[in-house]
């Protein structure tokens, strides 16, 4: 059985909570620890149970709250070298494992691939924890729909996928011509449309729960996005992971059918594309 939920998504913070027996990982570790602490123990987290810290990219919304809460409880962190450089973090050495965008950390009872991905950070990646049978994709701070991106979607059983702004909303917006460009740009994030496009161009029919997330306070709504996706998703759960409190703690077990093994689908078995954005 494994255990999953959004703790925190959107620009104001992120951090995605995975667990399966002995092995508990967070994906980033984006608000303040107190905030932290409030959300794991709303949903019956014990802090001391996470096993490791993956970090997606160096942005304050994905590790502000991370050398404190490593620190604390002595979590080793993974994340790339790129990453770590640009974020200036001070973490005990003995603490930090390098990791390559695109490679593979076998723990006990889950592993982790990281997705290589287009974003306006120094060697970002989302990641992939499975634990051989379920796959759940955590993919947000999308510049572009890339194939990295789509071939995570397509094996995913669960699926965390950014929604972040729409796209008329952000047009006639407050903020400035620059912040408008940096976010649609290629190199930021992605719209409610882009994100219901590679939604319903790459889903397979294993994916369970969609769940929405990184939705922008300024540019976006969760009517809106509940709205567009509803449609598409009624023989599948939906959630939107909301930026001032955590989902609801989720659970999946292995699937049985036997046309859907997750080894047809293996992340290791896709040709991970290397590209230096």
């Amino acid at each position: 059985m494994i255990r999953y939920a959004a703790l925190a998504s959107g620009s104001n913070g992120n951090s995605y909570y995975i667990a399966k027996g002995n092995t508990a990982v967070l994906i980033d570790a984006g608000i303040n620890n107190k905030h932290l602490h409030l959300r794991m123990a709303a949903l019956g987290i014990n802090p001391a149970t996470i096993s490791a810290i993956f970090v997606t990219h160096e942005h304050t919304d994905h590790i502000c709250g991370l050398s404190v809460f490593a620190k604390r409880y002595q979590i080793p962190i993974y994340l790339t070298q790129g990453t770590y450089e640009s974020s200036r973090l001070q973490l005990p050495d003995y603490l930090v494992n390098f990791i390559k965008s695109n490679s593979v950390v076998n723990l006990e009872d889950l592993s982790v691939y990281g997705i290589p991905k287009y974003h306006d950070a120094q060697e970002p990646c989302s990641f992939l924890v499975s634990d051989g049978h379920v796959n759940i994709s955590v993919l947000t701070d999308l510049g572009r729909i890339c194939d990295n991106v789509k071939k995570a979607i397509r094996i995913a059983d669960i699926l965390f996928l950014e929604a972040n702004y729409d796209e008329q909303m952000l047009l006639t917006g407050r903020y400035p011509y620059h912040l408008k460009n940096r976010i649609k740009g290629g190199w930021g994030h992605i719209s409610n449309d882009l994100s219901l496009g590679a939604f319903l161009e790459n889903r397979s029919e294993r994916l369970k729960h969609l769940i929405l997330g990184h939705l922008s306070g300024e540019n976006n709504t969760v009517d809106l996005v509940e709205n567009l996706f509803l449609p598409h998703c009624t023989e599948i759960k939906l959630s939107v992971a909301k930026r001032t409190e955590s989902t609801a703690l989720f659970q999946i077990a292995k699937q049985v059918q036997a046309e859907i093994h997750v080894e047809h689908y293996s992340y290791q078995s896709i040709q991970v594309i290397n590209y230096q954005p």
